[in-house]
């Protein structure tokens, strides 16, 4: 059993970051459950691993262990897994406020449309690209925290970032149709 300091330690650093835990797991897997499920044995793993935590960037830490998690489970289950799940809007909206209480019916079916639009080309990149780029842009990590949580180096983290953003670009490309 843990010291109750240990636990409210673990508390104060790590539990907070369930959020940023479940939106990276969730990219990654595509799905609800297995995100949920990716989270859970990350947090598991975290705080069997505690006491060697020695660093000041506990999100960066936790992040860290999500990912490899998530790469442990995805070799396991990979057979049983599909891309198809759906994305669900309420949950995982990449921008969140009042806009959309302020604005008409058009401008929230357009932002939403967009939305939806951005989540499924983000979710067609390939994992290397898809990664980054939701630590960078959506969890909002540097380079080096980046780095350290894929484990390469910050040169390759911004290739990376600089691959997936042209590849998200030409995604996002008004096709004839739109223009």
């Amino acid at each position: 059993m843990a010291d109750p300091i240990t636990v409210q330690r673990f508390e104060k650093l790590v539990l907070v970051h369930m959020n940023s835990a479940f939106n990276v797991a969730r990219w990654l897997t595509h799905n609800d459950q297995d995100a949920q499920d990716v989270v859970q044995e990350a947090y598991l793993r975290a705080f069997r691993f505690f006491g060697g935590f020695r660093g000041d960037d506990a999100r960066a830490w936790l992040l860290s262990i999500v990912r490899n998690t998530f790469y442990t489970w995805y070799l396991q289950n990979r057979s049983h897994t599909a891309d198809t799940t759906m994305f669900e809007e309420e949950m995982h909206s990449l921008e969140t406020g009042t806009a959309d209480r302020d604005d008409g019916p058009e401008a929230v079916l357009i932002r939403s449309q967009s939305r939806k639009r951005v989540h499924k080309a983000l979710q067609s990149l390939s994992l290397e690209y898809r990664e980054v780029i939701v630590l960078r842009e959506l969890e909002d990590l540097s380079y080096k925290e980046i780095a350290a949580i894929v484990g390469i180096p910050m040169g390759t983290v911004m290739s990376r970032l600089g691959r997936g953003r042209r590849q998200l670009a030409l995604l996002l490309a008004p096709t004839d149709e739109e223009a």
